[in-house]
């Protein structure tokens, strides 16, 4: 999995945020647009995706993106 593709496929969770807003640095709770049903939509991404479990306890240690990435890369 490469960093820049999952946060392609993260930035196409939001509808009104900017792609070229987010990148690895983004503390992604911070953006506008994030909400419960947003974290969601990325524990959807990541299963659809990727194949993998993600669970909101892992979205909640998270700060940025690419904590979360190295969170489902391990997983």
């Amino acid at each position: 999995m490469e960093l820049q593709e999952f946060i392609s496929k993260f930035a196409g969770v939001f509808e009104d945020t900017d792609a070229s807003e987010i990148t690895k640095e983004t503390r992604f709770k911070e953006l506008e647009e994030w909400s419960s049903l947003t974290g969601l939509m990325v524990i959807g991404m990541v299963l659809d995706d990727y194949g993998k479990n993600l669970k909101a306890d892992d979205i909640r240690k998270c700060v940025t993106i690419e904590e979360l990435f190295n969170v489902v890369n391990a997983l």
